[in-house]
């Protein structure tokens, strides 16, 4: 018969064993310390947290690892004693506070803050720094509906792998768009019955869209049968325009002659307007202008032009007006290029989503709407001007 010390409770019976030593040892070397301490007393000897320690082995006692634990909780203390006899305190926030760091982030070191993002995807597995074959150098966004499928298909396939593809989805429907195998790469973002500009001051942030050189917001009824991406930004970098949209093909239905393309030109940058519109050559509608239908932003001019759309006014009109605030020189630095044109295909299915009220139908509603934003704006900007200048002056 096995003795009762080798029974299968003297494991129970050795823990306490051994914290009991370790706090004999503990008591022991404490003493030791004192007089040491009192013999030298100019001694700086590392602070040891010992009733934490106790108090640690003693709720362990059930615990294999109760040893460990005491050595766990001292060790940092021990070995942030450097040779200086000062503490390092590597915990310690209350230490940093940089005012120059952005908003909210003052409490953080420098090298350790990331301000800008990207909307590049990436892998789950390997090595951070291999997850991309290639790092498109542009961004094009469409905010579509599911029935312009096929005019997306064919409108993206222009668009070379230099360029991340983005879907704004106002119908709610994202996964039918896998049948196409373009889809599974692109970003897709949805909220029902929402316009572009509304998309884009929510998620085309300048610091998350940096890393690319120019931004693409296109409407989804556009005809690019004559339209090529490269080529665009090829013209765009040639003529230094800062924001830009293809020649329109023209047509009865074309709002400005401003955005009209011009046969046998690469690009023009002013025209003649019908009578009254123009009341500065150098100013809207006849230079410094291009629609919002197919918009497209150097990364500067999209920086200030994400500034000036406004969070309510959701519909954008009255923002082809005023982007040339966003351009020094706007004059020469906005323009239409011909020679990659577009047909605007004018198919009311934004205006679809509307909703019917007092016997209007719902595109009605919706196009009161915009007529509605533009004056809103245009108050607004003037407003803020005589502000500023009132206050400077």
């Amino acid at each position: 018969m096995a003795k009762p010390g080798n029974m299968g409770h003297s494991g129970f019976l050795r823990y306490p064993n051994d914290c009991m030593r370790i706090i004999i040892n503990i008591f022991v070397g404490v003493v030791i310390g004192f007089f040491i301490g009192v013999s030298f007393p100019t001694a700086n000897m590392p602070k040891l947290h010992l009733a934490g320690s106790i108090t640690t082995c003693i709720e362990d006692k059930n615990s294999a690892f109760a040893t460990q634990a005491l050595l766990n909780h001292t060790w940092p203390s021990i070995h942030s004693h450097n040779g200086n006899n000062s503490t390092v305190h590597y915990n310690d926030t209350s230490k940093i506070y940089v005012p120059k760091n952005p908003r909210g982030a003052e409490r953080l070191p420098p090298n350790i803050i990331v301000s800008k993002s990207d909307l590049y995807p990436r892998r789950l597995w390997g090595n951070p720094s291999e997850d991309f074959q290639i790092q498109q150098k542009y961004l094009v966004t469409f905010t579509v509906g599911y029935d312009q499928k096929n005019n997306i298909d064919a409108a993206v396939k222009k668009f070379s792998e230099n360029f991340t593809i983005m879907l704004f989805h106002y119908d709610g429907r994202t996964s039918e768009w896998d049948e196409f195998e373009w889809s599974k790469r692109a970003i897709h973002v949805s909220a029902r019955k929402q316009t572009k500009w509304w998309f884009a001051k929510r998620f085309l942030h300048p610091d998350i869209v940096d890393s690319y050189e120019f931004i693409f917001i296109w409407d989804e009824d556009l005809g690019v049968e004559h339209f090529d991406a490269e080529e665009y930004i090829k013209l765009v970098k040639k003529h230094g325009l800062e924001i830009s949209q293809p020649g329109l093909q023209p047509s009865k239905d074309l709002t400005w002659l401003m955005t009209m393309r011009r046969e046998g030109s690469e690009v023009h940058k002013e025209t003649k307007e019908k009578h009254g519109r123009c009341s500065d050559p150098h100013l809207p509608p006849c230079a410094a202008f291009v629609e919002i239908m197919a918009t497209v932003f150097s990364r500067d001019a999209w920086r200030c032009a994400w500034h000036m759309i406004q969070n309510d006014l959701v519909h954008g009109w009255g923002l082809d007006f005023a982007l040339r605030r966003c351009v020094e020189g706007a004059h020469e630095r906005i323009g239409v290029v011909d020679s990659q044109w577009i047909v605007h295909q004018g198919i009311p299915t934004l205006g679809n989503q509307g909703q019917k009220q007092n016997g209007k139908q719902p595109w009605k509603g919706v196009q009161d709407r915009c007529r509605k934003e533009w004056k809103m704006f245009q108050d607004r900007m003037a407003d803020a001007e005589k502000a500023y200048i009132s206050k400077r002056w």
